[in-house]
């Protein structure tokens, strides 16, 4: 299994964010994280990434407890968080080389990484341009070619589209499409169009805890407005961004 998550917890003061979650994602999956915002799905990935440490529960990737060796799970992880930050000022080659060294890898390993995560990220020309200069669906591939750069088996993506055009959220959209075919991925989402267009299985949480998981069809049966219905029955009317 590479993600195991077993009653995971964590508080902000008196709330609770996250409340005695568990889950498991393996490959070929796209799991979708699916809820309202507040609902606790960044906390639970930042969790999961070894970002944030919870009040109690585990999370194993590859059976490796991230609480106890965090390096060697991060290591095996891909993560895109919400709003990457990354340098205007140089090119995506210049970027992904820098996280390579940064990672330790040699410099023929570095080189051999960054095309390769340029290439599964569909980076094309724009891999010499600098990143400021890049239309926003292109500046959120080069933070997935970051994740990608070590060629983990897990991707953790925090809202991977948000804020994208039609265009640009379609690219997105099909390049985790591809990639699921052979990996796991656990994607965060408001979105229940992002949900249908790509996820295997979709989570709903709600108020910290989860209230469904089964395939989007699945969740789908037996409400008049499909998805629509289930997400607003689930979630006591929460509206989604479609």
């Amino acid at each position: 299994m590479l993600l195991e998550v077993d009653g995971l917890s964590k508080s902000f003061g008196r709330r609770a964010a996250v409340d005695d979650i568990s889950f498991a994602v393996d490959v070929g999956e796209v799991v979708g994280f699916l809820g309202p915002n507040g609902a606790g799905k960044t906390t639970t990935m930042r969790m999961i990434a070894g970002y944030l440490e919870p009040d109690a529960g585990r999370v194993r990737v590859f059976n490796i407890d991230v609480a106890e060796d965090r390096a060697r799970a991060q290591h095996r992880v891909g993560y895109l968080p919400e709003g990457a930050p990354l340098y205007g000022e140089m090119t995506p080659w210049t970027f992904l080389r820098f996280i390579a060294e940064a990672r330790g890898m040699p410099k023929d390993a570095a080189r051999h990484a960054v095309s390769r995560a340029a290439q599964d990220a569909r980076l094309g020309d724009s891999i010499e341009r600098t990143i400021e200069t890049l239309s926003k669906g292109y500046r959120r591939r080069v933070g997935l070619a970051a994740a990608l750069l070590h060629d983990p088996l897990l991707l953790v993506l925090d809202e991977p589209t948000d804020g994208l055009d039609p265009n640009q959220r379609q690219a997105v959209r099909d390049l985790i499409r591809r990639l699921g075919k052979e990996r796991g991925l656990l994607l965060s989402t408001h979105s229940l169009e992002e949900v249908a267009a790509v996820c295997t299985r979709a989570i709903v949480i709600h108020e910290g805890r989860i209230v469904a998981d089964a395939p989007p069809a699945k969740l789908a049966e037996g409400h008049a407005d499909g998805l629509e219905g289930a997400f607003r029955a689930l979630t006591g009317g929460a509206e989604t961004v479609q």
